[in-house]
């Protein structure tokens, strides 16, 4: 009973099997040509049968294995490749000679580049540049600044080019050094005050000279130059010349002169305002001037008053501490051509001169030096020129030889009375 019923069974399934596998040959027949599929079975029939073909096999295989006891857990079936679990790389193993293993491959990828994004334009209009940040009012107001600043510059030096034209500095500089002998120092410091003090016409204090020397050592020879340049330059009316001996010859008149002074002063400042002009004033012999006077001038010089009283030039010619001057040149004389012997005699002067009245100390000391032999003998020559004499050189000599001398030093013969005898001595042929 039992081999019949196991024969049966292996028969049924072989049979079932059998039919299985003309069923699948059926099927892979329609499916590899469909000329072979029976003619009577619809299309749409025959691919709806082979799906249901497909599902049954599909059970009856798990079917299979669930009869076999098959799980995941117990393995794979057999004849199916074993699994193995991935392997995982460290270092551990890595020799240095690993890279042969290794070997690098035949064709490295290259970087890629990372492209920049291009900027896109739209197709119906020209290219145009991004749209820049809008600039801050503030730098327009810089640029305005610097143009205003330059202007301003520029005007400055315009000025003071007219202002040196209009007083024809270097003309007054070659006549002092035609017309003033020995006293080059002096004439460049006096010229230096000049340029440094006309190159603008705003002050905030007047210009005063003090002129000291020895008699006839061309103080006021001096003085009546740069008068009559300034008369050329800025009109008669803005220049005055004031001589102590003959304008205040009484001191008990040092009251009433000094008011009458101080009246024609304020006068000429306002005019030289109005004309934008700087007056001269000239004071010679002015070791004779009275306190009094000396006082109003102090005041006009010191107090901070008007602008017209700040543009104005006060020049002082006096014998005012001769005797350290001859001191000094007569200790110096190999250095009395020297450049710098002004600056050395200006301490000196300026400790004798305050003691006497503080106007001194306002003032730009200018002091020259003791005359040669060779200078009084240009003075002759031009004297003798001027009165129509001929230049003979004997006859000028002989002129200079009359003319008191300070006894020779360092090889230099100064005059005591320099060129004042000169005039005296010619008028005599």
């Amino acid at each position: 009973m039992i081999d019949r019923s196991s024969s049966s069974s292996s028969s049924s399934c072989s049979q079932t099997d059998g039919d299985l596998d003309g069923e699948q040959d059926e099927e892979v027949k329609s499916e590899d040509g469909r000329s072979q599929e029976r003619p009577s079975a619809p299309s749409f029939s025959a691919s709806l049968l082979a799906v249901m073909r497909i599902k049954q096999k599909y059970q009856t295989l798990k079917k299979r294995r669930l009869e076999l006891g098959l799980s995941p857990a117990a393995g794979p079936p057999f004849g199916a490749p074993e699994r193995s679990s991935p392997k995982i790389f460290t270092f551990d193993g890595l020799t240095p000679n690993a890279h042969a293993a290794f070997p690098p491959p035949s064709n490295p990828q290259k970087k890629k580049k990372k492209r920049r994004r291009k900027v896109l334009f739209p197709t119906g209009g020209p290219r145009r540049a991004a749209p820049k940040g809008e600039r801050s009012r503030a730098t327009y107001c810089l640029y305005l600044l610097f143009a205003i600043v330059f202007l301003q510059v520029y005007n400055a030096i315009e000025n003071l080019d007219d202002h040196v034209l209009r007083y024809d500095l270097e003309g007054l500089e070659k006549t002092l050094r035609r017309e003033v002998y020995g006293q080059q120092g002096a004439v460049e410091g006096l010229l230096s005050h000049l340029k440094d003090y006309l190159s603008t016409y705003v002050h905030n204090k007047p210009l005063v000279l003090s002129v000291n020397g020895p008699t006839g050592v061309g103080k006021s020879h001096l003085g009546r130059l740069l008068a009559g340049h300034f008369r050329s330059v800025v009109g008669d009316a803005l220049v005055l010349q004031y001589y102590v001996l003959h304008h205040c010859p009484l001191e008990a008149d040092a009251p009433h002169c000094a008011h009458n002074l101080s009246g024609r002063i304020s006068d000429t400042v306002d005019r030289a305002e109005e004309e934008e002009k700087i007056p001269l004033f000239v004071f010679d012999e002015a070791e004779h001037m009275p306190a009094e006077m000396l006082d109003a001038l102090w005041t006009l010089v010191t107090t901070r008053q008007a602008n017209e009283y700040m543009n104005a030039i006060y020049l002082f010619l006096s014998n005012l501490g001769q005797a350290h001057v001859t001191k000094h040149m007569l200790h110096n004389s190999s250095r009395s051509a020297a450049a710098g012997l002004a600056k050395e005699l200006a301490p000196v002067l300026r400790g004798a001169l305050e003691k006497l009245h503080p106007m001194w100390a306002e003032a730009e000391l200018v002091p020259l030096g003791l005359l040669e032999k060779s200078h009084v003998m240009e003075c002759f020559l031009e004297e003798m020129t001027r009165e129509g004499f001929y230049p003979d050189r004997a006859n000028i000599e002989r002129l200079a030889e009359e003319i008191e001398y300070f006894p020779a030093v360092g090889g230099h013969e100064f005059s005591q009375t320099g060129c004042k005898q000169v005039v005296a001595k010619v008028n005599l042929l």
